[in-house]
């Protein structure tokens, strides 16, 4: 059975912190991350008990935001040579794949608003 992006999301997040732990010297960075990559996941759980469409949205964007920032965040460690390749290429696929989802969620709820 295909993941949610909730349980994506608690992946990120976890296997982000991982790969925290073994960078040493560039706390600005990671904490940022971690916050950014933990984002997620908190945001979508947050959506699931939402008070409202427009609230379920507002939810799912602000996640989406959060995994735009974490691929970024991303991009900084593999560009500056403290994350190697293919943790980089794993992580930001991840993230993508979790970012398309939020996408195809919010643009169904919004699609059927709509109508």
């Amino acid at each position: 059975m295909a993941k949610t992006s909730h349980e994506l999301a608690i992946e990120l997040a976890v296997e982000t912190t991982e790969m925290c732990s073994r960078i040493k010297g560039y706390p600005e960075y990671t904490k940022q991350i971690i916050r950014s990559a933990s984002s997620i996941g908190a945001n979508i759980a947050e959506a699931k008990y939402a008070e409202s469409n427009a609230d379920f949205v507002h939810k799912l964007e602000i996640a989406q935001k959060e995994a735009n920032e974490t691929e970024t965040w991303l991009c900084v460690l593999w560009k500056s040579k403290i994350i190697d390749e293919i943790t980089f290429k794993a992580l930001r696929n991840k993230c993508g794949k979790i970012r398309r989802m939020l996408i195809a969620s919010i643009t169904t709820v919004k699609s059927k608003e709509q109508k």
